[in-house]
């Protein structure tokens, strides 16, 4: 499964329950996670996709630190598994 092919199933099932899946962008930060993810009860949520057996670069990897320093956690979703995971836990 690619990662585009994830990142649509994950779009479709946050949809399904109502919230956004918006796509993040930074213009000049690199590392930023793909998705930021707003459920309707004010749940939000910071998604890096990744195909099957993917790793997180270094600047990725600074940025999960840098979000985490902050309180706040990136998911990083790499299968439909972990989508149903993330999707049961918002």
């Amino acid at each position: 499964m690619l990662e585009r092919q994830i990142e649509k199933k994950l779009r479709d099932k946050v949809k399904a329950k109502g919230g956004l899946a918006l796509k993040f962008v930074s213009p000049g930060t690199v590392g930023v996670p793909d998705r930021i993810i707003l459920t309707p009860d004010g749940g939000v949520y910071f998604v890096e996709l990744k195909a099957p057996d993917g790793k997180l670069s270094a600047k990725q990897v600074k940025m999960v630190g840098t979000f985490e320093k902050l309180g706040h956690k990136i998911e990083v979703i790499d299968s439909p598994e972990k989508i149903k995971e993330f999707i049961d836990e918002i």
